[in-house]
């Protein structure tokens, strides 16, 4: 019998959720930098007065900001691993 439903002891993996299942806040901001910079390249984009250098600037900082914690996380998870203690049985 194979069945398709997930045990109760596998962790939930959500978009916005790590790999033990925890919620993540790293990637929930991340998501919403993402978002925003999209938002701003979309208003610079269609605002006929907007300044496109300031709106360029705006969106490349919200696209940093979006993607740089994160990679330095995973680098320094690598680096210095975190040493997890056994649990006693």
């Amino acid at each position: 019998m194979n069945d398709s439903t997930p045990s109760s002891n596998a962790p939930s993996s959500g978009f916005l959720n790590d790999h033990t299942g925890q919620p993540s806040s790293m990637r929930l901001l991340s998501f919403v930098s993402l978002l925003m910079s999209f938002a701003f390249g979309l208003i610079a984009a269609l605002h006929p007065r907007a300044n496109d250098v300031d709106a360029l600037y705006l969106s490349v900082a919200f696209l940093v900001g979006a993607f740089a914690p994160k990679a330095l996380q995973k680098f320094a998870e690598s680096k210095f691993p975190i040493e997890r203690k056994e649990e006693k049985s």
